[in-house]
């Protein structure tokens, strides 16, 4: 029989039968043939649509991203793998300067040395000392300020490195977000917001929900934080400051919930 089976496409490309059966249910993939019995059946074009979207998929493009990359007809085969080949030297510079990074924590960690305002530089950038003197001006008499003091003396080089990641992480997914359509006041956005809120309670300070709004509108507000957010994609800090208000309200409202519940 003509083509292969769900079974040894998703052997082939290290994924699962399910996972096959929903890009064909979105039409990210739908298989080129049927047996008479109504079972899937894949050529080979099938086989290279499905390596182009697990390529994207790993440099964590969403669905919908990965769909109108590839069927735009404006886009030759010969330009796509241009594309990938730069998205790919991207990547592997960004995971050569991570892998440097950590290499530096992991020998940091090893001789007990802390983070240095130099490493706070290489790490964080260039505005980094300018954000942490105008935080202690606003804010160095609050309780928040004091508790992100003790916890950041006791961070070693390979927390920061971590909390950086996990930083650029939410970056990303809000850049996703956007790029998706996704609406800041749904699960998903609001789950965004959430995950910032309790990055800050993990890492630096209680942060609680009237706490995390007043962030977002000074992200707003100030174009220094704006542009940090627009970098990634444009409508994103207008997007992230949604979701945070959403979210809060949703907070607020369970918080308020469970009190008159006891």
């Amino acid at each position: 029989m003509d083509g292969y089976s769900v079974g040894q496409v998703a052997g082939f490309a290290g994924t699962t039968v399910r996972t096959l059966h929903h890009y064909d249910e979105i039409k990210l993939l739908c298989p080129s043939g049927r047996t008479p019995s109504g079972y899937r059946r894949y050529d080979d074009a099938d086989l290279d649509r499905l390596q182009q979207i697990l390529f994207y998929r790993e440099l964590g493009f969403s669905l919908d991203d990965i769909a109108s990359v590839l069927d735009d007809r404006g886009l030759d085969p010969t330009e796509q793998l241009r594309r990938q080949q730069r998205l790919l030297d991207e990547r592997i510079a960004r995971l050569q300067r991570m892998a440097a990074a950590v290499a530096e924590a992991l020998e940091a960690r090893t001789m007990g040395i802390k983070l240095t305002p130099e490493e706070k530089f290489e790490l964080f950038g260039e505005g980094y000392q300018e954000y942490e003197q105008e935080a202690e001006q606003r804010w160095g008499g609050s309780d928040a300020w004091k508790q992100s003091q003790r916890r950041a003396a006791e961070l070693s080089k390979e927390d920061w490195v971590r909390i950086k990641a996990e930083g650029d992480a939410i970056m990303r997914r809000i850049a996703g977000a956007v790029a998706s359509g996704t609406a800041p006041d749904s699960d998903a956005g609001m789950a965004v917001a959430e995950d910032h809120r309790q990055h800050i309670c993990r890492n630096f300070y209680d942060c609680s929900y009237p706490m995390q709004r007043g962030l977002a509108e000074m992200y707003l507000a100030d174009p220094r934080f704006a542009e940090t957010y627009e970098r990634e994609v444009a409508g994103g800090s207008v997007w992230f400051h949604d979701a945070v208000l959403a979210n809060a309200e949703r907070g607020e409202r369970a918080e308020r919930g469970s009190s008159e519940g006891e």
